[in-house]
C-alpha cells in the first residue's frame, strides 16, 4: 500500500470483462500505458485475447491516475 492505494505488485494492470470473463493483464505484457490513446489499449486487448477488435470498440476505457491501472468496461445497459 503506497498512500493509502493498493497498488498492485505486478504492476499496473488492464482489468477487463469480455466475453463473460474476467482479466487482469499486466500493461507491460501489452506494451501500452496510461499515456496511450484508448484505441491502442482496445488493439492491445482485443489482440491479447485473440477477439476481433469489433467486440471492444463501445468499451471505455478509464484510467486510474493512482495505480495507473486501465479498466475496459462494455456500455452500460439501462432498462
Amino acid at each position: 500500500m503506497e498512500n493509502g492505494v493498493v497498488v498492485n505488485a505486478a504492476g499496473p494492470q488492464l482489468h477487463i470483462r469480455a466475453d463473460g470473463r474476467s482479466y487482469d493483464i499486466p500493461l507491460v505484457e501489452l506494451d501500452v500505458g496510461d499515456r496511450s490513446t484508448d484505441e491502442q489499449v482496445r488493439v492491445a486487448a482485443a489482440d491479447h485475447l485473440g477477439i476481433p477488435i469489433g467486440k471492444l470498440r463501445g468499451f471505455s476505457v478509464d484510467r486510474n491516475a493512482a495505480t495507473h491501472d486501465i479498466t475496459m468496461a462494455p456500455p452500460a445497459v439501462f432498462g
